[in-house]
């Protein structure tokens, strides 16, 4: 089943979460379309490889192409109408930049499956459940009406403004229509019946220029109450989101809301502002005793710039953190002289500002000494925010081109490297800019969240273990001394974020039982973990017992041991992996003969083994292990033809495969079959291929288990042995004889 199929299928709550990114990036309608060619592309390598990406761009119009043509045939007007807008898009949007789609595609691919990994879940975790709080909801509605409302607000003062403008108007003319008259006509009863007219204008201009004034004020306490309150409450959901977004948990949303909300403001404060400068104008032709304009209009005034220069303070953000575009899973972890991107954003969306903000980037501008490494960013570090460039309008900038590079200290040596100094180290990345607008400028200055500086590769693991344990623990976003005391982490919620690494990085999250092998792993025998309080040493720098690395080390093996070699098995559901041997012997004792499951190894780094139930002949139930196979092992051989083909030499017994039934009872091929890479045990001929004249040679696994032990022998290394000609030996050898051999 496709994993577009298997979205379908989810619980409304979760189909909500995945409607939410999908948009004219990427339209579902090419997603439901192309759901297995989509699938079967590596978007993640695209998004490293621009002309992998410009290609894919290409096969994917194709593909829009051929379901136009099918739905042309069909003569369905609304789909063709949708394919030919979502086909100019793609060209429009994407032929420049070709790897932003592949990012997308990938983006949304990932995220599908950590969704299905959680709708697997039965419980929600405590971070994950935080996060889609029907409280925040609920404010972010009454976030959004109460903007609307003050938008409202300032455009029904402006209609009083205009009135009372009309109405000064109507006063001036008749006050120097009377003025022109002369003395005499001034006595005359019908003047002095005009002046009384005057007097109630005057006093009708007092009321209305209170009012206004009134009206002004309520809408410039109505957006600081807002902006106080509601809006920076959002704005700090929406920044811890992107934290834990960072480290895989669900991806965040809601910043085009946020943007509109601080547009909207951002036009009602300034509509306020022509408003006073229209009072203003009113005040110069005319004033009174009592006048209320020259008392209130400066203190009103003062207030909305202050607000004004608070909104765009708040609105100038980071909305995709610094990432190195060859580890797009491992965001604000930068190695020197290596690119990385990052894309800043200003959430007030005026057109006058188009081009006009010119943003600088640098690195470390004003901390104080935190560690002997000092960094310069080299490339293109100024830029233009635009609304063109980003797909959705929004008035953003993207650096694609920055380099870190390392500075020399004072003696000429690079600062201390140690392998754990330098990647709990953290930095920042600052970006500043000036605005001005209306006769306003306004100093903006943002950063993101603290990155790991490497030198070495070797140093990605506990760089990104140090990001993790960061943005789990703490909102802070410029602490840049954590590491020099780290707070210990609630072991549930670190739990989660590891199911996360599993979910984001290779496709399937970790269920209970897995969860409950690690904590166990973590802490020891220990009944509850709800409120265990987990310390960043034992995650990352003490070895765990009897072992010569840490538990962040070998989880991290396996976690590469996956993405490179079993990966689609992984997947599919088919590894246990995380369970203990003691587990392990409990679940196998009651199945049938030949019943196998395959874990982790918890001695040798990136590993994976697997165990199988026995029974001797006096009823005795055995169980075998086989070493594990590492990297190295599996690039010679795909692991599910390892499993298929895998052969065990008891004493005085002809070869045979253990392997019948994986975990609990399912067949083994009915597991595996689709993951072999050809048929197994099937004579080949010269002509199948290989060298002409050569019968083409396979790889089977081979181990040996004396009668004297319960234990498995190490098994020999990978022998190379065809069908057939293994077929001869069996015909001609006794088994002794293969088993010398063998051995």
């Amino acid at each position: 089943m496709s994993q577009w199929s298997q979205v379908q299928q989810l619980e409304i709550k979760f189909l909500e979460q995945v409607d939410q990114f999908y948009d004219d990036n990427f339209p579902m309608e090419i997603r439901h379309l192309l759901a297995q060619w989509i699938e079967s592309q590596d978007w993640e390598a695209a998004a490293n490889n621009e002309a992998m990406a410009m290609i894919l761009l290409q096969n994917l119009i194709i593909q829009v192409d051929e379901q136009l043509d099918r739905v042309s045939q069909e003569k369905n007007l609304l789909l063709i109408h949708n394919l030919k807008r979502i086909r100019k898009l793609l060209q429009g949007k994407y032929h420049n930049n070709p790897m932003h789609i592949a990012v997308i595609i990938s983006n949304c691919l990932r995220e599908e499956r950590r969704i299905l990994a959680a709708a697997s879940m039965p419980v929600q975790g405590p971070l994950e459940k935080s996060l889609q709080n029907s409280v925040v909801s609920e404010r972010q509605r009454n976030v959004e009406h109460k903007v609307s409302a003050v938008k409202n607000s300032a455009q029904m003062t402006d209609q009083d403004v205009k009135y009372l403008e009309d109405l000064q108007e109507e006063f001036d003319f008749r006050y120097k229509t009377i003025q022109s008259l002369e003395q005499n006509d001034k006595n005359s009863s019908h003047i002095k019946q005009e002046m009384l007219v005057l007097q109630a204008m005057l006093n009708t201009l007092d009321y209305k220029r209170k009012e206004v004034l009134s009206k002004i004020g309520r809408v410039i306490h109505e957006v600081d109450m807002l902006m106080s309150n509601m809006l920076t409450e959002e704005l700090l959901d929406w920044k811890r989101r992107q934290q834990i977004a960072c480290i895989g948990g669900p991806l965040h949303g809601g910043l085009d809301q946020l943007q509109n909300c601080f547009t909207l403001l951002a036009e009602s404060l300034f509509q306020v502002r022509r408003q006073l400068e229209k009072l203003d104008e009113l005040l110069t032709r005319l004033t009174y005793d009592g006048d209320p304009i020259p008392v209130q209009r400066p203190q009103l005034l003062e207030k909305v710039n202050f607000l004004l220069y608070n909104l765009f303070r708040n609105s100038f953000l980071v909305e995709r953190q610094p990432c190195m575009p060859t580890h797009p899973q491992r965001p604000m972890v930068l190695k020197t002289l290596i690119h990385f991107t990052v894309k800043l954003r200003l959430l007030i969306k005026l057109p006058e500002l188009n081009y006009q903000i010119r943003v600088k980037a640098t690195i470390d501008k004003n901390v104080s000494t935190v560690s002997n490494r000092r960094f310069v960013l080299c490339g293109t570090h100024v830029k233009a925010m635009n609304m063109d460039e980003s797909t959705n309008g929004s008035l953003s900038v993207e650096f694609r081109h920055l380099q870190p590079k390392e500075m020399k200290t004072s003696a000429g040596s690079k600062g201390n490297e140690g392998p754990h100094m330098v990647t709990e180290e953290l930095h920042s990345i600052s970006f500043e800019t000036q605005v001005c607008l209306y006769g306003l400028t306004i100093n903006l200055e943002t950063s993101s969240l603290p990155v790991v500086m490497i030198s070495n590769v070797s140093q990605l693991p506990n760089a990104w273990a140090s990001i993790i344990w960061y943005n789990l623990s703490t909102n802070d976003p410029q602490n840049l001394s954590f590491f020099n005391n780290p707070p210990a982490a609630t072991l549930s919620q670190l739990l989660e974020v590891l199911s996360w690494q599993f979910s984001s990085y290779v496709g399937r999250g970790l269920n209970s039982e897995q969860l409950n092998m690690l904590a166990e792993k973590l802490m020891g025998q220990q009944v509850s973990y709800n409120d265990y309080q987990l310390s960043w040493a034992k995650f990352c720098k003490e070895h765990l017992p009897g072992k010569s690395f840490t538990f962040w080390v070998w989880l991290e093996a396996i976690l590469d041991l996956i993405k490179k070699h079993i990966l689609p098995l992984w997947i599919d559901g088919y590894i246990m992996g995380f369970v203990s041997k003691e587990k392990e012997r409990i679940l196998l004792k009651d199945k049938t003969p030949g019943t196998f499951l395959l874990r982790f190894s918890e001695s040798n780094l990136g590993g994976i083994t697997f165990t199988w139930v026995d029974q001797l002949e006096n009823g005795d139930v055995t169980f075998h292990s086989v070493e594990p196979y590492n990297k190295g092992r599996l690039s010679a051989l795909p692991f599910a033809d390892i499993l298929r083909d895998y052969k065990v030499i008891m004493a005085d017994n002809v070869p045979e495969n253990p392997l019948k039934y994986l975990y609990p009872d399912i067949p083994k091929d009915k597991a595996f079959g689709k993951h072999y890479s050809c048929q197994p045990n099937e004579g080949s001929k010269p002509s199948d291929g290989g060298v002409k004249g050569y019968v083409p040679s396979v790889f089977i696994p081979v181990s040996k288990i004396l009668n004297d032990s319960t234990e498995p022998h190490s098994p020999s290394d990978l022998l190379p042995m065809s069908p057939s000609v293994y077929a001869v030996l069996r015909e001609h050898l006794s088994p002794t004889a293969i088993e010398t051999a063998v051995s």
